[in-house]
């Protein structure tokens, strides 16, 4: 789920997302505010240099290759800038429809 709110800066990521290189997959989830980074030394430093203060990570594969540990954990925190969160969205104006 979205933790997101109007009370503060973003503290986490939007969704679910996930990023892969190599054999290596980061799945990094939203958590609440207050929760920290709960991930390995590797996506933490990113995660912190991201801005990103909250946030749970999963990963699988050879994730002592730390190339390909950081790469995954980039890739997934690139993803997370294709999101439009409920304050980026258009004004949109409503028209009466042709028999109101």
């Amino acid at each position: 789920g979205y933790w997101g709110n109007k009370i503060g800066q973003p503290h986490t990521v939007p969704g679910k997302v996930h990023g892969r290189c190599g054999s290596v997959m980061v799945r990094l989830i939203p958590a609440p505010r207050g929760t920290s980074l709960v991930c390995a030394p590797v996506p933490k430093k990113l995660l912190t240099m991201a801005g990103i203060s909250d946030c749970y990570s999963s990963a699988t594969g050879q994730t002592a290759t730390l190339g390909n540990f950081a790469k995954a954990t980039f890739q997934a925190i690139s993803r997370t800038y294709t999101y439009l969160t409920p304050d980026l969205w258009a004004e949109q104006t409503l028209t009466k429809a042709p028999y109101q």
